[in-house]
């Protein structure tokens, strides 16, 4: 049996568009594709110490979760990674990229990018374009 992992993401919306992150293309894991901020839960971390330690290193951006909007899994090789996805308000800081991404973009809809497979799925739950 493959270890499982989670993983929290934030949807962070301004002006009814949300924030979508592209893999660095020499990732390990969903190379390319396009992705909510957040990332692995470490050993006696809370959700919500996680989700502000990632969003911040992958973004410059300080947020807060205001909710739980879903849960979705995607496996790989090597472990399963159990992504939370939370709705966050962004409460400071400066936008910017570490070295996991190569790109951002604000988008109204996630129809003609490539997606991880988890966000695909969530995408489809939730109905977004």
């Amino acid at each position: 049996m493959k270890p499982y992992i989670v993983v929290v993401r934030g949807l962070i919306l301004e002006d009814n568009r949300i924030l979508l992150l592209k893999r660095s293309a020499n990732s390990r894991t969903n190379p390319g594709l396009w992705e909510l901020p957040g990332g692995k839960m470490l050993d006696g971390e809370t959700l919500d110490r996680t989700l502000e330690r990632e969003i911040y290193e992958e973004t410059g951006l300080k947020v807060c979760p205001i909710r739980v909007l879903g849960a979705f899994q995607q496996e790989f090789p090597f472990k399963v990674s159990v992504n939370i996805i939370f709705q966050v308000r962004v409460r400071g800081g400066v936008l910017r990229l570490s070295d996991e991404h190569e790109a951002y973009k604000w988008v109204d809809e996630i129809n003609n990018l490539k997606v991880s497979p988890w966000l695909a799925e969530f995408k489809k739950f939730y109905g977004l374009k």
